[in-house]
């Protein structure tokens, strides 16, 4: 059975939520990615802690997001240029190489690097999807700059050379599938991308890819791995944490275009994501664990900070809390922490939801709310050290949480960045030979 929710979710806080409070909200999520960067080489910080190494995921949405700025008129193109430039300078001439203070190796990146040198961060892992979504953002970066400038042509040029540098099939360690790595001390990572999750646009940029592509079989080899579930009456490709239903949709509009998992299914991903918003949604309604706040206008479970790894009794219950972790619905982890970022990421599948939850939370529990609008995470079932009835609040903010916070909240207002990134042949390419049709790339697949 198909639940419908076309016209589930009205509620009293919707017709509040004001085109100018939504402004307020993007606008403020971007100032992360002014405000935590490294100036000289465009890095980006993973979260707002002194010292924090960059992420190169967050770098990918920074790329994205300032495109945004320049629209919004929240910054001008001349900075947008500048800030961008570093990016791809730098990374065009890092060290790539098997040393294990590089920067990369075979065109892919370190999940983490430090912010003022460049080299991988400690003993991370060369991350196969971090790198995807840094590619991404270069990509967007190339389409959107095509004035006929200097500057704007070595966007194109750069951002054109680092992904075409990208080594695809070397990341595949003789499989079908790509691994989640490498490092140089113990080599690739026993984990491959298997079941739905946020890797279907690191398998559309690696089959577009005109030198080192994925081999064809690839994208049929990671989708028969998928799960079709029926969970409160909704059917849909389950995923637990709401980002893997996410990251992919920042950067490709999935509206309309079906390979041939959701052709037979009678659907698309965007669809699916918004299914998935909904169990999200019914999930925390029926609060199967018993937290605190968990209701119709408080949801959201994902890839989150959390109070820290402990058991503990409250209110007479044993509770086991986490610490940065992906959390899920319906078969968790469950601690009871919820994420407002990712609610808000959600906005184009599920408005008449997203928008008076965050509305909710806004006006319900402003510890959440900081200098870059929403911190990460909070827990009103975990007793805050100062007052107990507060429950525990991230003190910080990531640049992964911004960043779709930002774009997500544009494909909603305006659909810029997926119109961006359909006119990217590299990404068109990639959808097709991943056998996507019909909608807005058309016949038939390559």
């Amino acid at each position: 059975m198909i639940v419908n929710a076309e016209h589930r979710g009205a509620h009293a806080y919707s017709p509040g939520f004001s085109e100018a409070r939504l402004d307020v909200l993007q606008r403020h999520a971007f100032e992360y990615f002014l405000s935590e960067t490294n100036p000289v080489n465009g890095l980006v910080a993973d979260k707002s802690l002194p010292g924090a190494p960059a992420s190169i995921a967050a770098v990918g949405f920074a790329l994205t997001v300032y495109p945004v700025g320049i629209v919004r008129a929240w910054m001008t193109r001349a900075d947008a240029i500048a800030r961008t430039l570093a990016v791809l300078r730098f990374f065009s001439t890092s060290t790539q190489g098997p040393a294990p203070d590089a920067t990369g190796h075979h065109g892919f990146y370190y999940h983490f690097l430090d912010m003022i040198t460049g080299r991988r961060a400690g003993l991370c892992e060369l991350s196969t999807v971090d790198s995807g979504f840094l590619l991404a953002g270069m990509l967007a970066a190339a389409t959107f700059f095509d004035i006929e400038s200097e500057e704007e042509q070595e966007i194109r040029t750069l951002a054109d050379a680092l992904y075409r540098r990208t080594d695809w099939a070397w990341a595949c360690n003789g499989g079908a599938t790509l691994t989640h790595g490498w490092t140089p001390e113990r080599g690739f990572l026993r984990y491959r991308w298997e079941g739905y999750d946020e890797a279907v646009l690191l398998y559309v940029l690696g089959l577009g890819s005109p030198t080192h592509p994925l081999p064809p079989e690839s994208y049929t080899a990671w989708a028969s791995t998928y799960q079709w579930k029926t969970i409160y009456g909704y059917e849909f490709i389950y995923g637990g944490p709401l980002f893997l239903h996410q990251y992919s949709h920042v950067w490709v509009d999935f509206r309309g275009i079906q390979d041939a998992f959701v052709r037979d299914k009678g659907i698309d991903y965007f669809e699916n994501s918004r299914r998935a918003t909904y169990v999200q949604q019914e999930y925390a309604i029926r609060n199967p664990l018993e937290f605190v706040g968990y209701g119709e206008l408080l949801w959201g479970l994902t890839a989150s900070d959390g109070p820290g790894k402990m058991t503990r009794k409250i209110n007479g219950i044993k509770r086991t809390v986490f610490d940065y972790i992906a959390r899920g619905a319906p078969y968790g982890p469950d601690d009871g922490t919820v994420a407002p970022w990712a609610v808000v990421a959600s906005l184009p599948f599920a408005p008449e939801i997203v928008l008076p939850t965050i509305q909710y939370i806004q006006d319900m529990y402003p510890p959440v709310i900081s200098e870059y609008f929403l911190r990460c995470s909070f827990n009103l079932s975990f007793p805050n050290k100062n007052d107990a009835n507060a429950g525990w609040t991230s003190p910080y903010h990531f640049g992964i949480n911004l960043g779709p916070v930002v774009l997500m909240c544009e494909n909603h207002r305006s659909g810029m960045p997926w119109r961006l990134m359909r006119t990217c042949s590299y990404v068109v390419t990639g959808l097709r030979r991943a056998g996507f049709t019909n909608g807005w790339i058309g016949g038939a697949a390559e």
